[in-house]
């Protein structure tokens, strides 16, 4: 199988005494590409580093994480240099930058925030419209207000001749978001571990969606999937997860494999 983690953090400091090792085995695994997703200023450096490590394997995206605006006094600093990144010459090293990522809404830490969060996310997605890149979003506790906001922005950038486009990172929310977020824009859908934990009721969702609409993720070193749930996510788990929307689809693991993969490389231009 080939497969594409679409959102890894490798890059992270809970990889620092294996990395290597833990992209041996993702490589054994049949992960052929992983993706970055950034978060703020305070990790791009590690993430450029280890890109850089495994040039030709790790894809980058730029963004501002939404938890990374609360309490943030140089927030609007943070988006002018995420900005600043995606309209100039990328560091040395880095190729390009494939997505806007991640961004979004979270509203499960504090509701303190929720003004600034709208004001970051939506300046990332008119960012994103205008450069004709896709986005990876994040979601937590706030999925009624990101389907309206979705719904509301994708029309908008219809009007200005542009084109919303991206991926639910890790979605969570049930089959009538899934509806009404495929009609209101160009939308894939990141299924990670949760899919694998028992009585997850993502798993009903995956069952009605198309598998043209998925992507593969871990969000390692997080939400670990089964039988690992409890210890360290990392890239090379995300068999297990092809392995279990297979079952729950009815179908090989290879073919989802191969339709999951095609999608990310079609929406993120690998």
């Amino acid at each position: 199988m080939r497969l594409i983690d679409t959102h890894s953090h490798l890059y992270e400091p809970e990889f620092d005494e294996d990395r290597d090792a833990a992209v041996e085995r993702a490589r054994a695994a049949g992960v052929e590409r992983l993706i970055f997703p950034a978060i703020d200023a305070e990790s791009h450096g590690r993430m450029f580093d280890t890109a850089r490590r495994y040039a030709g394997y790790c894809a980058v995206m730029m963004g501002l994480h939404p938890t990374s605006v609360n309490d943030n006094p140089r927030w609007r600093e943070e988006l002018a240099e995420v900005e600043h990144y995606l309209t100039t010459t990328p560091p040395e090293g880095i190729d390009r930058f494939v997505a806007v990522g991640e961004i979004g809404l979270d509203f499960y830490w504090s509701r303190d925030y929720i003004e600034e969060q709208r004001e970051a996310f939506l300046v990332q997605l008119r960012l994103a419209a205008r450069l004709g890149l896709p986005v990876a979003i994040h979601t937590r506790s706030a999925w009624p207000e990101m389907v309206e906001m979705l719904e509301r922005e994708a029309r908008a950038a219809h009007e200005r001749g542009e084109r919303l486009c991206g991926v639910l990172h890790a979605f969570s929310d049930g089959v009538e978001s899934y509806r009404r977020l495929l009609k209101a824009g160009d939308f894939k859908f990141g299924i990670g571990g949760v899919v694998t934990f028992k009585k997850s009721p993502l798993a009903e969702v995956v069952r009605e969606m198309a598998l043209e609409d998925m992507l593969l993720e871990t969000d390692c070193p997080y939400l670990t999937p089964a039988p690992f749930r409890g210890k360290r996510n990392e890239s090379g788990y995300i068999s297990y997860i092809c392995q279990k929307i297979a079952e729950l689809k009815g179908v090989g693991a290879d073919e989802v494999a191969r339709i999951t993969t095609e999608n990310a490389r079609e929406l993120f231009g690998l």
